[in-house]
């Protein structure tokens, strides 16, 4: 068994393009792109990485991974569908060590390094670190057993994101 040392150099990624978005604040936007199914935004792809774009118009859905630049860091957290306290890792809250978000989106058109796509959840400016598309037969996987989103998921139509998702420095700055 191979053991990592409890410390180790940071990982360095780059953005490979960035989302346009009307969310401009944490804020009020919504929480998941399952309830934001009509909410329209696009994601500008550099340059350097538009020839990965090829043949990305046969998905209908894409996963979109992140970088949840104005969220904080914390290990345990009152997620946006609960009232209890619960580990980062056993929710979807922004708030995450490495704040790496995960969006899967409805790709409407693309036009050039342009995706345009429904199911934003993602303020103006997150930054992409990758796309993959989205491919049911091997991402979809059907379980009854969901822990504490058993009881919250009747919310989520209706909840929208609040002061949890901010850092630290973000809230300070507000008052």
């Amino acid at each position: 068994m191979i053991h990592q040392p409890l410390s180790s150099p940071p990982i360095a990624m780059q953005p490979i393009g960035f989302v346009r978005s009307p969310f401009q604040s944490l804020q009020g936007m919504p929480i998941q792109t399952v309830a934001a199914a009509h909410a329209e935004g696009w994601l500008d792809v550099l340059p350097a990485f538009q020839p990965g774009l090829r043949d990305i118009e046969g998905f209908e859905y894409l996963v979109l991974l992140t970088h949840l630049h104005q969220a904080g860091e914390q290990l345990e957290v009152v997620p946006f569908m609960d009232t209890v306290r619960h580990g980062v890792f056993a929710t979807r809250a922004p708030a995450r060590p490495n704040r790496i978000g995960l969006s899967i989106v409805r790709l409407l058109r693309v036009c050039g390094g342009q995706l345009h796509f429904a199911g934003n959840d993602m303020l103006d400016g997150t930054p992409v670190l990758d796309i993959k598309p989205y491919v049911p037969a091997l991402d979809v996987r059907q379980t009854e057993r969901i822990g504490w989103f058993a009881q919250g998921l009747e919310r989520l139509p209706t909840t929208l994101s609040d002061e949890r998702a901010l850092s630290p420095d973000a809230v300070a700055a507000r008052t």
